[in-house]
């Protein structure tokens, strides 16, 4: 019997009974109620002498106080919790952070202590720039005087970037409008470091890539006595604007140019030096190279005043170089040199041992990503992370202890677990996340590494979050169990799901997932839905709550579907160098092959898999793939939802794409190769084509260039644009966008997979 048979029996109860249709998940619930939404606690500051940890709450007289959803433009008081024994004390009610003649108390967006804690400098009326809010007002409240004060003097409202402290607390140093100021607190004197000699060039801040590939936006540091500051310089001439146009806010379209450097294109000048607070001439690094053919994607201070450390990244991103640069001459000294087979998996600060002046360096350069302990002269490494696995994050560095603290999961890579080791390189690793805590699991730890907020979720439990001792790893308080939703989903009917392997052609395992309806029958045949990314910067296959893309495959298998997710070779799973490197020059080609791969085996071994019924989404890296699976193996897969793909890898910005590409002018047959648009003429399957037409990262102009081929091949298809969305395609970008795509998504499978 077809699995299309046994799915849809029209009029009458399509695979549910009466009884289980009360428990049902709807698409409004998930994506236009947020009925299903999970809590977490609000921004967490651990004070630096670990005497506790301070969270903005809602003041208790507040008359909306017990309103379940929370609103960032409520009051909020700060609030210090001391871990050993609970207590709770106002540390500074929204009251003290009401500006003198104003009706209501400033909207905290997130807050930071100075170093004696004697004042806080509040973030507040944020705005976007690219993706993330980084712009906005800065006020500083002097505690022991109380005084609140709005920093920027005449600067218009929403005009401050990224303000810090100094080190003593008598300055603020901030960008605005691409420059960099330092405002003295008790004289109230604003001095500007920095001065544009035009629109191209930007001070303090990241351009669009560095922002979106390196992950870095803040782009200036304090050196250690608060004498100098050291910055970045970016020069975009040359880098040509790519053009995002709204049609709908206004009468006219707006207009919106972002420089952005795609593949083979002219890259951003990226320089660093430093300059005395005082104001003054700028000492710039005297790096070797072209700058137009060079990255420097990390920079501080090198543990002293009078050096900074950088970090200089060839274009292939092969090689990275790590010089000291003095910091009033300029001159650069090279400390040692990173190599990698392919490319630099990814760059990271240094952490600084101050009792020592070595420093710790993640590298996978022994084919595992690894912390290493490095002399300060650059010669000696040691491995503090010894063994065939790789860690995905450093969570905590307790020099006073002699510990590092990591995250990895060395047999489940779905997992994620808390380890430590010695600083001195001896012992034994040690796991400290205890048994009962399976799945994902991240920290929050206190400086002196006695306490940590705990956050713990899993496949089908959403997160919680715990107030732990550690090393024990200890409940103290539950802080957020998110009880009322648990309390919902256990009222649905739900199917089992597995986490299994398969082998590639070749033999390599590939790891998945496999979630199936309620009430499966094993002798049946059921169609299946895959989720894909199964590119590098991205892992499918956790053990961990995935929101309300999780709901969705939740509803989808209610409705009768198997849904699967299967991560690819190179995906960013923590499976080693190789692993990861194998996939270079041809991203697209090698992971398609192994999802074909993993659909044979996994049909080989389960028989209630309808063959004939096979769909697959997947949005970003995954809208690409989604492309690749029905134009490479369209004999497998009848049904596809791609959402912001990359349809041509040349069209991708230069950092990315380069990185796991290769450069164009030696790989441009791979280019041609690996990307989807190429083998558009083979789509012989449905495909819905979803983008949104303001994607600043992955641009609306490569769907409408797969449009064009599509056209010219007369192969039908279907598009939906979403006016100005960005890449994420989201609500606050349009009122029920979320519901919509995600009705569109399910209703496109109905039509396709099932029998009619």
């Amino acid at each position: 019997m077809s699995a299309c048979s046994n799915i849809s029996d029209s009029t009458s109860e399509t695979l549910v009974t009466k009884a289980t249709k009360q428990s049902q998940l709807t698409l409004e619930a998930i994506f236009g109620d947020d009925a299903y939404e999970a809590k977490k606690p609000g921004s967490l500051h651990w004070l630096d002498d670990s005497s506790g940890y301070t969270v903005l709450e809602t003041p208790d007289n507040y008359s909306d106080k017990d309103e379940e959803e929370e609103d960032a433009s409520k009051p909020k008081d700060i609030v210090l919790y001391d871990p050993a024994n609970g207590e709770r004390r106002v540390l500074v009610s929204a009251q003290q952070l009401t500006p003198e003649g104003a009706d209501e108390p400033l909207a905290v967006d997130d807050y930071s202590w100075s170093q004696d804690h004697s004042k806080l400098l509040i973030y507040t009326n944020s705005k976007k720039v690219w993706r993330k809010k980084s712009r906005g007002d800065y006020w500083v409240l002097d505690l022991p005087s109380e005084q609140l004060s709005k920093l920027g003097g005449d600067a218009g409202p929403a005009t401050l970037q990224f303000a810090k402290f100094s080190p003593d607390a008598s300055q603020v140093a901030y960008v605005r409008e691409a420059d960099i100021f330092v405002e003295d607190l008790a004289r109230q004197t604003i001095t500007q470091l920095s001065k544009r000699s035009g629109e191209h060039i930007i001070n303090g801040i990241m351009s669009w890539a560095y922002e979106e590939e390196f992950q870095i936006l803040d782009g200036f540091r304090w050196s250690p006595d608060g004498q100098r500051i050291a910055y970045w310089q970016f020069d975009t001439s040359g880098v040509r604007n790519f053009t995002l146009i709204n049609n709908t806010d206004s009468l006219y379209p707006t207009v919106t140019e972002i420089p952005y450097p795609k593949v083979g294109e002219t890259i951003s000048a990226a320089k660093v030096g430093t300059v005395a607070v005082t104001g003054g001439a700028t000492a710039w690094a005297e790096l070797p190279g072209d700058s137009r053919q060079m990255y420097v994607p990390r920079m501080d201070w090198a543990n002293s005043s009078d050096k900074i450390i950088v970090q200089q990244l060839n274009r292939r991103q092969d090689r990275n170089t790590v010089f000291y640069v003095d910091a009033t001459t300029g001159k650069a000294t090279p400390l040692f040199v990173e190599q990698a087979p392919h490319y630099i998996f990814d760059v990271e600060d240094v952490h600084w041992l101050e009792q020592s002046g070595d420093f710790l360096w993640r590298s996978e350069r022994a084919g595992w990503w690894h912390v290493y302990r490095v002399s300060e002269d650059g010669v000696t490494f040691t491995d503090l992370t010894p063994g065939d696995f790789d860690i995905t994050d450093v969570a905590h560095v307790d020099e006073a202890g002699g510990w590092l603290y990591f995250m990895a999961s060395p047999d489940a890579m779905e997992a994620r677990y808390l380890f430590r080791s010695r600083l001195d390189g001896s012992g034994e690793i040690e796991k400290l996340t205890s048994a009962d805590m399976s799945g994902t699991n991240s920290y929050q730890i206190s400086e002196d590494a006695r306490w940590a907020v705990h956050s713990h979720q899993s496949f089908m439990q959403p997160p919680q979050y715990r107030l732990i001792s550690l090393p024990d790893h200890r409940e103290v308080a539950m802080l957020e169990d998110n009880a009322a939703l648990v309390a919902k989903l256990s009222q649905l009917t739900l199917g089992e799901h597995d986490f299994f392997r398969v082998d590639a052609r070749d033999g390599l395992p590939l790891d998945g997932y496999l979630i199936k309806p309620p009430q499966f029958d094993a002798s049946k045949q059921y169609p299946v839905v895959f989720y894909v990314y199964s590119e590098v910067a991205g892992q499918t296959v956790r053990d961990s709550w995935a929101g309300k893309r999780h709901l969705w495959h939740l509803y989808m298998t209610q409705q009768g579907y198997l849904v699967a997710s299967v991560d690819s070779r190179g995906s960013k799973a923590p499976r080693g160098r190789d692993w990861r490197q194998s996939v270079y020059g041809a991203i697209g080609v090698l992971a398609a092959r192994d999802q074909s791969d993993a659909l044979s085996a996994m049909a080989a071994r389960w028989s209630f898999i309808d063959e004939s019924n096979v769909g697959i989404w997947g949005h970003s890296g995954g809208g690409s793939m989604t492309l690749n699976m029905l134009f490479r193996y369209p004999q497998q897969y009848k049904a596809g939802v791609s959402q912001a793909p990359v349809t041509d890898q040349r069209l991708y910005d230069a950092i990315y794409q380069e990185r796991y590409s290769g450069l164009l002018d030696e790989y441009s047959d791979g280019y041609t190769e690996s990307s989807p648009i190429t083998h558009a003429k083979n789509l012989q399957g449905q495909l819905l084509l979803v983008h949104g037409t303001g994607d600043d990262n992955v641009h609306y102009q490569g769907s409408e260039r797969l449009v064009n081929e599509l056209v010219r091949l007369n192969k039908p298809f279907r598009f939906m644009a979403y006016p100005n969305r960005t890449h994420a395609v989201v609500d606050k970008e349009g009122e029920g966008t979320e519901l919509h795509l995600g009705t569109l998504r399910a209703r496109f499978f109905d039509e396709h997979l099932r029998q009619q």
